[in-house]
């Protein structure tokens, strides 16, 4: 099919009743750096180039759908929060983001550590030579088999979730002839300005012990008294996608209360507050995240002031960053299949890939971009609706955006910001087989995951 021989869908976004959608940009082949991986750029030829390297030869060389990821950019994403943060706090970058063997000696390098809430993430982390003590579990349903080899391996803190959990994780480190460090994780009332199905603080939900009634007060005594743990501060996460720094101010408000009532009561000063993760990257250029500096020195100040006010020591501070740091370094990669205009409404692009690859904007009605990348167009832009190929009305990659209208079966585009919970998340729905991970650097590309084989789903049919 030559590029101009389908019917074009609408051209401009006041044709459309409803959806998200903006005004045409002015140039589809501008991309912004904000939501773009830092080597990405286009050369002369009109492709996009991505650590140097075309993506027209890493679609030739890897397949598609892949990811690919920017490695010098998530080295100096890493390498500025623990800069922000100084020696006197701790980063642990949040593993169920995106991980990988790789990842984890990227992150040891830059003197980062990590955190995990599986024994698969653990396993990870363990096999690429994470040290052990630079490790955090979490969850909220534990088993006693990921208990006991966290503790046997000697991670630096178990983050409890409920009462059973003080219990059996003291039993466990008692019966292992060991004192494990625990942080009790704290819900304090606070929601996030933040989707409704991430937002994690407020009490009516799975995660943490309730601050109100008295429950993490009740948490923390009762794991003071428990020879096999030692109680090294608490823990809060109000939530996913952030950018207002106001929630954090309320719930570090509320964590320094709960440690002044540990100080009158036990006479104890907690050493540590960690205030989670949740901090929000630009998925589109409408998103404006704050950088780590920023952040750092709002959270410091934050906690410190409400430490002053409560004639507390400040105690050394974590944030846990997973998104922030993976999310703006890695593209989907796809090829484009059918394109089908509907007349008076959009024209839907289906592409090699779909919600196996990325399930985010049918879970939570995720913002996503996208550009044609295997070359340039002077088209003018068409309103487009970019989905998958699985058998579901809600496989869509990308609500509402603008395309070229040349656009052709064949094409190659990408979408940005996607290193976080993609490949995570990312399922064999249809059968489908996950895409690989394919790190670049210097011109030089690597697959640090690689992309499943039919054989790898026929292994696991034992029938």
């Amino acid at each position: 099919m030559s590029r101009s021989a389908h019917p074009a869908g609408p051209r401009h976004a006041d044709v459309l009743p409803e959806g998200h959608y903006s005004a045409p940009p002015t140039d589809l082949n501008s991309l912004d750096p904000k939501v773009w991986a830092h080597t990405v750029r286009r050369d002369a030829d009109g492709a996009v180039t991505v650590g140097g390297i075309d993506v027209k030869r890493l679609a030739g060389e890897f397949g598609t759908p892949a990811y690919i990821l920017d490695e010098a950019d998530f080295r100096a994403r890493a390498r500025a929060w623990r800069t922000a943060f100084g020696h006197d706090a701790d980063v642990f970058y949040a593993g169920k983001a995106f991980l990988s063997r790789a990842v984890v000696r990227w992150l040891h390098e830059e003197g980062l550590n990590l955190d995990v809430c599986s024994g698969g993430e653990l396993a990870t982390a363990l096999s690429a030579g994470m040290p052990p003590e630079r490790i955090a579990f979490h969850g909220n349903n534990k088993s006693a088999g990921e208990i006991e080899r966290a503790v046997r391996a000697g991670v630096g803190r178990v983050v409890l979730d409920s009462f059973q959990e003080i219990v059996r994780v003291a039993h466990i480190a008692q019966s292992l002839g060991k004192r494990q460090k625990v942080q009790i994780r704290v819900t304090v009332g606070v929601e996030a300005h933040t989707h409704e199905f991430i937002a994690t603080a407020h009490e009516d939900q799975k995660f943490g012990i309730p601050l109100a009634g008295g429950q993490a007060a009740e948490a923390v005594r009762r794991a003071l008294q428990l020879d096999g743990l030692e109680v090294i501060g608490v823990h809060s996460h109000i939530g996913s996608q952030i950018f207002d720094m106001s929630g954090f101010e309320v719930a570090a408000r509320r964590v320094v209360g709960l440690l002044k009532e540990i100080r009158d009561e036990h006479g104890v000063e907690l050493p540590e507050i960690d205030l989670g993760g949740g901090l929000g990257i630009a998925y589109t250029s409408d998103d404006d995240p704050r950088e780590p500096h920023e952040i750092a020195k709002a959270l410091t100040e934050i906690v410190s002031g409400a430490c002053d006010a409560a004639r507390l020591r400040t105690p050394r501070i974590s944030v846990e960053p997973g998104r922030a740091i993976v999310g703006p370094t890695a593209f989907t990669l796809y090829e484009v299949g059918t394109i089908k205009p509907l007349d008076g409404l959009r024209t839907y692009v289906s592409v090699d890939g779909g919600m196996s690859d990325n399930i985010r904007t049918a879970l939570y009605d995720a913002e996503y971009s996208v550009a044609l990348v295997s070359r340039e167009s002077a088209a003018e832009p068409m309103l487009c609706r970019v989905v998958g190929k699985h058998c579901e009305s809600g496989d869509i990659v990308v609500k509402d955006a603008f395309l070229p209208a040349d656009l052709a079966p064949g094409d190659l585009i990408a979408v940005p910001a996607t290193g976080a919970y993609c490949r995570s998340m990312a399922s064999n729905y249809n059968h489908a087989l996950r895409p690989p991970v394919v790190a670049v650097l210097d011109g030089e590309a690597r697959v640090i995951v690689r992309r499943e084989t039919e054989e790898d789903l026929l292994r696991l049919d034992v029938g």
